[in-house]
């Protein structure tokens, strides 16, 4: 194949870049301190989770992962903690056919962000007198699948 008949998207390599990782935003609250640390109780530990992706500017993506862990004690139905953690990423994303961007975004930089929430929110709990808060690995692979066949259209 001569140099004439190859096509500028081939001569261009795919690009991943992490540009920067940080926390975008951190709450803690204990809304019945300082009794609750008197408890006993072992609290139910409720968990939500949340991505999202939007572009900063041409090939560049900022992409977020938001828990929400609530500690209750189940008999008083009263909350111990609540932490909410949105730890984030920019990312360069170029040179990536368009069909695979969003997996790229909905799977790939999750799973880079993920083990540093988990410090966040690990960390936050200790410092506030409480037990860490290990959380589960996801399967961010399979989240993203059930999101697609849930509403095919969906986009970041």
């Amino acid at each position: 194949m001569s140099a004439s008949n190859v096509t500028p998207e081939q001569t261009q390599q795919a690009i991943f870049n992490i540009e920067k990782l940080y926390v975008k935003d951190l709450s803690l609250e204990i809304p019945h301190a300082p009794g609750i640390f008197l408890e006993r109780e072992t609290p139910q530990i409720d968990l939500q989770l949340n991505t999202g992706a939007m572009p900063v500017e041409d090939g560049v993506f900022e992409v977020t992962v938001t828990v929400t862990v609530t500690a209750k004690l189940a008999e008083k139905d009263k909350v111990m903690f609540l932490v909410e953690a949105k730890q984030a990423g920019i990312f360069q994303v170029r040179n990536i056919p368009q069909d695979e961007i969003e997996p790229v975004l909905a799977v790939v930089c999750p799973n880079i962000l993920y083990p540093y929430l988990r410090e966040v929110v690990s960390d936050v709990v200790i410092r506030a007198g409480f037990a860490p808060v290990m959380l589960s690995p996801i399967n961010f692979d399979a989240l993203y699948q059930q999101k697609k066949q849930q509403s095919p259209e969906v986009t970041h």
